[in-house]
């Protein structure tokens, strides 16, 4: 079962519809930012009905309990379900493509339609007149592999004709998220540099929180005119998904830099060993003036919920805090 969510779709939310698969089958691999991957076999032994009912079991459930409809492709391999995923109109729908029908179900669609198959390699497709799937399996698998590429067409080629022995791996969310920017042009100014750095802490932590996570650890990457790049991972004292710690150990990394004159193009900060929030032990503190500031951090989220990432920016946080 291949499960697409409305996009955009918040982290929160997303989260529950993975929570909701999971009660289908204990083999879901989330496919961030709005998609899922669901091995049904088991789950048919348990529930005892058949494919297509187990996909309107599910958008009964996302639609009654989360206000969300989904699209949900059912096949033999990955390929085929999330190919039919993509056959559904929005909002939402279940397509079920039966073992013994996915060769003749994929032959009529354009080769563009089959999952895996993106702009370049349908655009070389097209150039020598193969506008079909099945024509694509009707190929041998050396001429598609001299189209595309070995690799590439040899995937193609098997994935035409509904092989891809591919297994659903059990994945949650992902165990790092990463935030990057791009100067615009060589920038040596330390105060601009750790500015840009600021906002992508902010970035990042709401990304986290949004998430329900919290990270263990934080990278730095500063990316160098002439291609070259510096990298450092430092673990936090404890895991953290707060503006405030987040910005301290951020900074202590780039001071362990030691920048003089380097110019910089881009920055990449990325939060590694992601857990659950809801693990994080929470310790008493007695720091009112930092207890005043995480109720701050939690107000100003619903601000940018409501009314977009920068509603309030990263500088009037700092003044506000301080």
């Amino acid at each position: 079962m291949h499960v697409r969510c409305p996009d955009p779709l918040r982290e929160d939310v997303y989260r529950q519809v993975l929570e909701l698969l999971g009660d289908l089958s204990p083999v879901v691999q989330a496919l961030p930012p709005t998609a899922a991957l669901v091995e049904l076999k088991g789950a048919l032994r348990y529930h005892g009905s058949e494919v297509h009912r187990l996909g309107e079991m599910l958008r009964v459930r996302t639609l009654t309990r989360l206000g969300v409809d989904v699209r949900v492709g059912i096949g033999p391999s990955i390929t085929v379900a999330a190919t039919a995923s993509a056959q559904i109109d929005p909002p939402g729908g279940v397509l079920t493509v039966p073992p013994a029908q996915a060769a003749d179900w994929l032959a009529p669609l354009p080769v563009e339609a089959l999952h895996g198959i993106g702009p370049k390699q349908s655009a070389a497709l097209h150039d020598y007149g193969v506008h079909t799937v099945g024509l694509l399996a009707a190929i041998s698998s050396e001429t598609v592999q001299r189209l595309l590429g070995g690799k590439a067409g040899r995937l193609a080629a098997d994935r035409a004709r509904g092989i891809d022995p591919r297994p659903i791996v059990p994945r949650t969310l992902p165990a790092a998220a990463t935030v990057r920017l791009r100067f615009e042009g060589h920038v040596l100014d330390g105060a601009h540099v750790r500015a840009a750095l600021l906002g992508l802490v902010v970035q990042l932590a709401r990304l986290l929180r949004r998430r329900g996570q919290a990270a263990r650890a934080l990278s730095l990457t500063l990316q160098f005119a002439g291609g070259g790049s510096w990298e450092k991972t430092r673990r936090l004292p404890e895991p953290s998904a707060h503006d405030e710690d987040l910005r301290t150990m951020a900074y202590r990394i780039i001071d362990a830099a030691g920048l003089q004159r380097g110019r910089l193009t881009g920055l990449v900060l990325k939060g590694d060993d992601l857990m659950d929030a809801d693990q994080v032990a929470q310790q008493i503190s007695l720091d009112h003036g930092r207890e005043a500031r995480l109720v701050a951090e939690a107000a100003i989220d619903r601000v940018r919920d409501k009314f977009g990432p920068d509603a309030i920016g990263p500088a009037a946080v700092i003044r506000r805090a301080s």
